[in-house]
Parts: structure tokens; C-alpha cells; sequence
């Protein structure tokens, strides 16, 4: 029964709900209040008081909503009417409970959609874009093809990086329309060049239907001969958990490549799981066991229950390691390690979450040098919660009436010596992509491998590869941004056996 769950709330707003005003004439065969029944009979009030309790449990700025505070209604027919003052969960999730700073908390109707995008599962055209205004005078865009994934419609097609498109559907992409055009699931791309006028149609179209694909966030993976330097190349555009053990398979052949230096791509890495990105710096590393890669910072309730301990995350040398040991389908398997003092990171303005963790969470210990541009500058992470039995972030006791999920922001970090990067982290070597010198991944006349090449060989051919080019875009839009999970960092299970261990009533006031 579900009576358990509503009871739970009970606890958390300090025994607010354990009796029923005297002013509500309530006759009952049982000790259930009325409100609860209201509750329980109606399915829309059963997800708003989820998303209350939840929040109230876990959200990062629990403290800067009042509506979140423990006593925040007086009565239980207070808190029923504030339930009822939204039209749909959405908008109690967005308007009555975010803070109003808080850009990167979401709710969905379909949780295994969003388990889906975690994995890399998505349906898409296999085509990865950014989008820049043609030219200052309009809201006309032109697109680029970043990469084509493996095996999608777009490589059936042989499409390629570098491809411009000016048209979906016969329509001029603009500013105001090109998220309903990029929307549909069959489209038609009208492609362009540039000219010496500009960029301009060519007259070419494809189309597209949309399909269900796996991504291998692992894109290019190889090693250069530089000037007898063995260098490692690697372009990673996902922190996807699935991946984990190709990931370490591609630092054993680095090993076996003898690679002495590394270029890490994460130019269009908007981020993903926190623990994949951890077990990817100790890939770069090896020789920093235990020691603090981020430290994290929660809403004053959790805070104050935990342990310094538990409030740190640290490398590592196996996979599935410690927490993610309660996984039983996968067995721990030890991290294969570069043991780096130095690592060379592509990283842009799509750039973001755990692409720029490890960034920063690296600097403390070894050389990193970042080239590009500056990045989005996101320290916050988030954790799927589902309408289950408190923790909520286990499918236990799920709700079987709807899938709403939430994915709140729960924690903030900063790196071992207590640095975060709020407004980006700023490039070491600054290098732009300039679409008319866009260049083929891996190549080491790519302008942003060039710049890493160039730093690490001191060969100055390398320069002319970087200074090509003029069209340097204003890019407005890119790949995935309808996406909920767009430049998202998460976590599975916060703070290891700890939350395991604690009640909801641990956090009364």
C-alpha cells in the first residue's frame, strides 16, 4: 500500500500531518486522514506530493524555496490546496518548487525515455550538428555536420563532417523556426558551400528518417607517430556508463602503444555520469589512488548527517568499484592507467558538467592543458528520483500508475583544492573551429589537434593547419539541446552506504 509513502511526509514536515485539524469534521472507520485519502485517490495529487517529498528531501536549494521548507503549510489542508493550485505536475515542478537560478533541473513524464538517454540510446538521424548565424545582418542559420554516428541513417547515406545545410524541408533555417524543423523524425536537408560569396545552396538534398540508435560515445580512438612522440588521441563526446569497459580498453592499447602523451577530445561533451568520469581520470593518471578528486557540498539537511568521508569522491584503479559494486551484472575490472603527469584537453562552449570535472578535477595533481574555448561552466549534479519508497532514487515500491520522474540538482563540487569554474574554465591555448577549415577528426591537421600537436612537438608546420580558415561561427544551437539531459552531470547513488542507512525522519527539523 501506498499508505507508507504518505506517511513518510508526515516525518519529514515534523509531525505536522500526524492528526487532523479540529476544524476539518472528518468521520473515519480508520486512523487514515483524509487528506491522505485525497491524495491516494486522485493520481495528478499523487505525483505533485512525490515531487514535494522528493525535493524536500534532496534538492541542492531546498534552502532558497520557501515552499520546500519543513513547516512550510500549517495544515494538512494547506498543503492539499498548494497541491492543487498547479494544472499539471510540470508546472508544479517548474513554477511552484525550482528556484528561480536553477537552469538545469527537470522533470519527465516517461523514465525509461530518460534511462534511455543516460545509456546513450536516442532517436535521432545519426547526424550530430552546431548551428551559427550566416551572417550578422539576419536570423538565418546554417548547420554543420560535427560527426555522423556509426551505422545511422546519415552514414547509410554517406554523409560527412564538415557538410553545411541551410534548409529543412524545402525551409530556410532560421533562429525562430529550426527547433521545429530539427524536430520532425523524417527530414529533408538542403545542403550548402562556401563560395565566394558566402555560403550558398548547392542544390543537394537527403532524407532522413530518424531511428532508435545506441551511440558509442568512444568516436575516434588512436595513436599518432608525431616526430617519434607516441601520442594518443582520443574523442569522447558522452560520459556514458555502458561504454565504461570499451573506454578502459582503449587506454590498454594506449599501454600498448607505448603513449607518452595524450590529447583528450571533449569539444562537444556536454557531460554525463560522475563515475565514468572519475574512472577516465584515473585512466589518465594511475598514481593518485585515494586521493580526492572532488569534493561535494549538498542541501543543509543531508549535509549536516554525513561524514567528511562520504562527501568526497576519489580516483580509483577499478571499474565498478566501491558503491558500484551492487551492481551484479558486472564484474570489478582494474583500470588501465597511462600514469600521466600532463594531459592535453580539446574543450569548447559545448563543453560541460563532467567534461569540465575532469579539467579541473586533474589540475590539482598533473599538467592540464586546455585548448579551445572557454566551457559552460556547470559544477552542479544531478539524480534520477522515481515515485518509490524513500530514498526515491531506487525503483523499489515504484508507483505503477505513471512513470514521472524527477532529475533535480542535488550537490555542487569543487576540486581537491576547493577550486569550481561557475563562469567556465578559461583555454589555456586558445584556438576557435573555423567552419571553412573545419578539418577530419584524428587528423593532425585538425586546427584544435594542430594547436595540442604544435604545444607538444614545438613543429611549427603545425601552424598552418591552426590559421586557416575565416569563418569562425556565432553558434547558437547544437545537437541535443531538446533534450533534457543536455549538459547534464549525475550520479547514481549519492555519498555510497551512508544514504543507505539514513531515514527521512534523520532530517526533521
Amino acid at each position: 500500500m501506498r499508505i507508507y509513502k504518505y506517511l513518510m511526509l508526515f516525518a519529514l514536515v515534523g509531525g505536522l500531518f500526524t492528526s487532523c485539524s479540529k476544524d476539518d469534521d472528518v468521520v473515519s472507520t480508520d486512523d487514515t486522514p483524509t487528506e491522505q485519502k485525497q491524495i491516494e485517490g486522485n493520481l495528478e495529487l499523487e505525483i505533485k506530493d512525490f515531487i514535494w517529498k522528493g525535493l524536500n528531501y534532496w534538492y541542492l536549494y531546498k534552502g532558497e524555496v520557501p515552499e520546500l521548507a519543513d513547516n512550510a503549510f500549517s495544515t494538512e489542508s494547506e498543503y492539499i490546496e498548494f497541491l492543487e493550485g498547479y494544472s499539471t505536475p510540470e508546472s508544479f515542478f517548474n513554477e511552484g518548487l525550482l528556484y528561480e537560478e536553477d537552469r538545469f533541473s527537470w522533470i519527465v513524464d516517461d523514465y525509461e525515455e530518460l534511462e534511455n538517454t543516460f545509456a546513450g540510446v536516442r532517436t535521432t538521424t545519426g547526424i550530430n550538428y552546431g548551428l551559427a548565424y550566416i551572417d550578422s545582418d539576419s536570423n538565418d542559420l546554417v548547420g554543420i555536420i560535427r560527426y555522423i554516428v556509426e551505422g545511422s541513417p546519415a552514414d547509410m547515406e554517406g554523409l560527412q563532417r564538415g557538410m553545411l545545410f541551410t534548409e529543412i524541408d524545402g525551409q530556410q533555417l532560421t533562429l525562430e523556426n529550426y527547433r521545429t524543423l530539427l524536430g520532425s523524425e523524417t527530414l529533408t536537408f538542403g545542403f550548402a558551400e562556401f563560395t565566394e560569396n558566402g555560403i550558398e545552396a548547392n542544390g543537394m538534398e537527403t532524407t532522413l528518417t530518424k531511428v532508435q540508435l545506441n551511440e558509442n560515445p568512444i568516436l575516434v580512438a588512436k595513436t599518432l607517430d608525431v616526430d617519434g612522440i607516441k601520442v594518443g588521441y582520443l574523442m569522447y563526446n558522452s560520459f556514458v556508463h555502458d561504454y565504461d569497459d570499451e573506454l578502459n580498453d582503449v587506454f590498454a592499447q594506449f599501454k600498448n602503444d607505448g603513449v607518452t602523451e595524450l590529447v583528450l577530445d571533449l569539444r562537444y561533451n556536454g557531460g554525463g555520469r560522475v563515475s565514468t568520469a572519475v574512472d577516465l581520470a584515473s585512466m589518465i593518471t594511475g598514481q593518485f589512488k585515494d586521493k580526492i578528486i572532488i569534493r561535494t557540498k549538498y542541501n543543509a539537511n543531508i549535509d549536516a548527517q554525513l561524514s567528511e568521508a562520504s562527501k568526497v569522491t576519489r580516483f580509483d584503479d577499478m571499474i565498478f568499484d566501491g558503491n558500484e559494486s551492487d551492481h551484479p551484472d558486472h564484474t570489478p575490472m582494474p583500470i588501465n592507467s597511462l600514469n600521466l603527469d600532463k594531459v592535453y584537453v580539446l574543450a569548447t562552449g559545448s563543453s560541460a558538467s563532467a567534461s569540465e570535472l575532469i579539467i579541473n578535477g586533474l589540475a590539482p595533481y598533473i599538467n592540464v592543458v586546455h585548448v579551445g574555448k572557454k566551457t559552460v561552466g556547470k559544477v552542479q549534479a544531478s539524480i534520477t528520483l522515481y515515485d518509490a519508497n524513500v530514498p526515491y532514487y531506487e525503483k523499489v515500491g515504484l508507483n505503477p500508475d505513471h512513470k514521472y520522474a524527477m532529475q533535480p540538482l542535488i550537490s555542487t563540487s569543487t576540486n581537491a583544492d576547493g577550486e569550481a569554474y561557475p563562469g567556465g574554465l578559461i583555454p589555456d591555448i586558445e584556438v576557435s573551429e573555423k567552419w571553412d577549415n573545419f578539418g577530419t577528426l584524428g587528423d593532425p591537421n585538425e586546427p584544435l589537434l594542430a594547436a595540442a600537436l604544435n604545444d607538444i612537438t614545438s613543429n611549427r608546420s603545425f601552424l598552418r593547419a591552426i590559421d586557416e580558415g575565416k569563418f569562425i561561427p556565432n553558434v547558437v544551437g547544437e545537437s541535443f539541446e531538446e533534450e533534457d539531459a543536455y549538459r547534464n552531470m549525475y550520479i547514481d547513488v549519492p555519498a555510497g552506504e551512508e544514504f543507505k542507512k539514513m531515514k527521512v525522519t534523520d532530517f526533521k527539523d
